[in-house]
């Protein structure tokens, strides 16, 4: 049975017909201890939070029997690991890696997703920070910068916590009808058609980091931690 928060996605699940159904990874409407075995690819590097991505873990591991096994895979910082580059790094296409520059350097995101690593005090205080930036009853650092920065694609990541650009491919809407779009640069090829482009939250994960996360939990033992193309993957075992 497999589970996704996109509705188009499940669909396409249930067009091949496989068991699917659309919920959120933090709350899954499976009864706890009922799974042989869980997976759970590239879903919680989305999370923007460190209690968050910790609580997808946790959400994960209920569902579980005990003696049960799942297997994460988080998207890593380290995309040349011990010498060796990744997939994502390899697949260089020139024409497409031009067209994945074309973006804004940052972009604004609220003020309430700015902490991704903040504390639970922090997020706790985000409400007033955005009334009162300089509230003296909140324990959490001011934010210097609200914006985040948007990766260029196949390229290392110089941030954690950053905007992955998703370009719209197959668009049979009419301009005005877009979502999103951004104008491309005057002069550039295409600079007469509007391309609309989607910035989709991404924290990369650094080595142990998720390895960690997973051992922070009573009930888990880790039986492997390994890299993976890009990826750091963990397999763990409910108690």
């Amino acid at each position: 049975v497999g589970c996704d928060r996109s509705k188009n996605l499940v669909d396409i699940c249930g067009e091949k017909n496989f068991q699917a159904f659309v919920c959120d990874a933090l709350s899954v409407p499976i009864r706890s201890g009922s799974c042989d075995a869980c997976i759970s690819i590239a879903v919680i590097h989305h999370f923007s939070t460190t209690e968050r991505r910790l609580a997808a873990i946790h959400e994960l591991v209920r569902l579980l029997r005990p003696g049960g096994t799942a297997l994460i895979y988080v998207w890593a910082m380290e995309q040349e690991y011990k010498n060796q580059k990744s997939k994502y790094l390899k697949e260089k296409n020139g024409s497409k890696d031009k067209e994945e520059k074309i973006t804004t350097d940052m972009c604004q995101r609220p003020l309430s997703d700015q902490m991704p690593d903040s504390s639970s005090q922090d997020s706790a205080c985000s409400s007033q920070l955005l009334s009162d930036s300089e509230d003296k009853d909140c324990d959490s650092k001011p934010v210097s910068d609200s914006r985040l920065p948007v990766h260029t694609n196949r390229t290392s990541f110089h941030s954690q916590d950053l905007l992955v650009p998703w370009h719209l491919k197959g668009c049979t809407k009419k301009k005005e009808e877009r979502i999103d779009e951004v104008l491309l640069p005057a002069g550039s090829k295409g600079s007469q058609d509007l391309s609309p482009v989607f910035h989709r939250y991404y924290h990369v994960f650094w080595e142990g980091e998720l390895e960690a996360a997973c051992r922070s939990l009573d009930c888990v033992k880790v039986q492997k931690s390994y890299y993976d193309q890009g990826n750091w993957c963990v397999i763990l075992e409910k108690l």
